[in-house]
């Protein structure tokens, strides 16, 4: 309804900008049970009203933080840069502010009505909790000690971002069209024309990174590299293929300079949208913390950049916002692990001096239940989505899944040890 008020296209990137804000109202919404879960299990709150009372007032602080993170990214994204990372900017604002709402109003009170009825109050094991959950049961019996060696975990991560190096340095990048210009076709089709088959045909005719898309009612739009006759011609036999007739109604060569352009912006409002981040969770948190997080944030970019290098598929469009998808989950997940690390920090017994890293791997090992409970609904949405998805989807869905699992890493095992040593050499 906000874009059909602002008058907004929805692309790609923007449908990655919903993406992201999903997945912060649902971790908003886990947040919040999961620390109703810790109160009722330590027998601070007697009832599960009482437990998912505590639980929204306590997350609280996680969740604002993280939700001005991105929103602070997303409004320098809309002012900075333009075409689709523009787009993905609006989405991800009007998105966040609408899962703020979701999350912190309409899911209260029907939770505080779910949990108000007699049958629930007499039996509370049935809202779930009541009980703490399989993970943190396991880590409670187990108790490991995450940050016993954080600089192996660093370790870790160097090794990562030296792999990922090396794919950059060694197979280059295949920019998009997007990125390095070519040209754009328009055809009017006597039957509507399925854009995954006009995609395979085009592929079997020797154009496996044609970019196609359904512009009308029985329009197709064909975008590829620099075309010469003969290759043009081969494009529109390869769509006339598809149907009965295929009309050719525009023939335009975008020129590398709008590619350089978008790609000087998007770079420019990324680095600007980091140092806001930045600035901000140093006055949120610590600058030391801040430094951390951004530090997690270019690790997982730079690891994502090199295996879509290794694997020779296209930077292009898609990338981007699955890249920009990517970098608002990490952010997320940092947030939720330093706000329990200040909040254990300012509980801690000073006289007997807790060391930082044990108060560390104690505020990771409190948020890991929720980490896996977030990743993985993620992760099935997103594997569905690379199986079911079609050509379009699936490099954004495979992005995504990549990007999931090295930004849980590094929220929990790159930022949280960096944060631990940094403290230990400042000391």
């Amino acid at each position: 309804a906000a874009l059909a008020a602002l008058g907004a296209t929805l692309t790609l990137p923007g449908l990655a900008g919903f993406v992201l804000a999903i997945g912060m109202a649902v971790d908003a919404n886990v947040l919040v049970f999961e620390r109703a879960r810790e109160e009722y299990a330590a027998h601070h709150r007697p009832t599960p009203r009482s437990a998912l009372a505590a639980g929204f007032r306590n997350a609280l602080s996680a969740i604002a933080d993280s939700n001005i993170t991105t929103l602070i990214a997303a409004g320098l994204l809309f002012l900075l840069a333009s075409g689709p990372v523009r787009g993905f900017g609006v989405t991800l604002g009007i998105g966040v502010l609408a899962s703020m709402v979701s999350a912190l109003v309409i899911t209260r009170a029907l939770a505080d009505l779910a949990v108000s009825r007699p049958g629930l109050r007499r039996r509370p094991h049935l809202t779930g909790i009541a009980h703490t959950g399989v993970v943190r049961d396991r880590l409670a019996r187990g108790n490991p000690r995450l940050m016993r060696h954080p600089r192996r975990w660093l370790a870790a991560s160097a090794a990562a971002l030296v792999l990922a190096g090396a794919g950059i340095a060694l197979r280059g990048l295949d920019f998009g069209i997007e990125f390095t210009g070519g040209r754009q076709v328009e055809y009017a089709t006597a039957t509507p024309v399925d854009p995954d088959r006009a995609r395979a045909a085009l592929a079997d005719a020797g154009f496996p990174h044609a970019v196609v898309q359904t512009s009308g009612e029985n329009r197709l739009t064909v975008r590829t590299g620099q075309l010469t006759t003969a290759q043009a011609n081969a494009v529109g036999a390869a769509v006339g293929d598809l149907t009965s007739r295929a009309d050719e109604l525009r023939d335009e060569t975008i020129g590398p300079s709008l590619g350089k352009e978008l790609r000087r912006g998007a770079l420019i409002a990324l680095a600007v949208a980091l140092g806001a981040q930045l600035v901000y969770l140093a006055v949120r948190f610590r600058l030391l913390l801040g430094t951390a997080a951004v530090a997690a944030l270019a690790h997982d970019v730079v690891i994502l950049v090199g295996v879509f290098a290794w694997l020779g598929k296209p930077v292009d469009g898609v990338f981007l916002a699955a890249l920009l998808t990517v970098i608002g989950y990490s952010v997320n997940d940092s947030v939720v692990v330093f706000d329990r690390l200040r909040e254990l920090t300012r509980h801690a017994d000073k006289e007997r001096e807790t060391r930082f890293r044990d108060i560390a791997g104690r505020a990771l090992q409190q948020t890991l239940p929720r980490t896996v409970n977030t990743g993985t609904g993620a992760a099935l949405i997103l594997t569905a989505l690379a199986g079911f998805g079609g050509d379009s989807l699936t490099d954004f869905a495979l992005a995504l899944l990549i990007g999931l699992a090295v930004g849980t890493y590094s929220s929990m095992f790159t930022a949280t040890p960096l944060a631990v040593v940094l403290q230990e050499r400042r000391r």
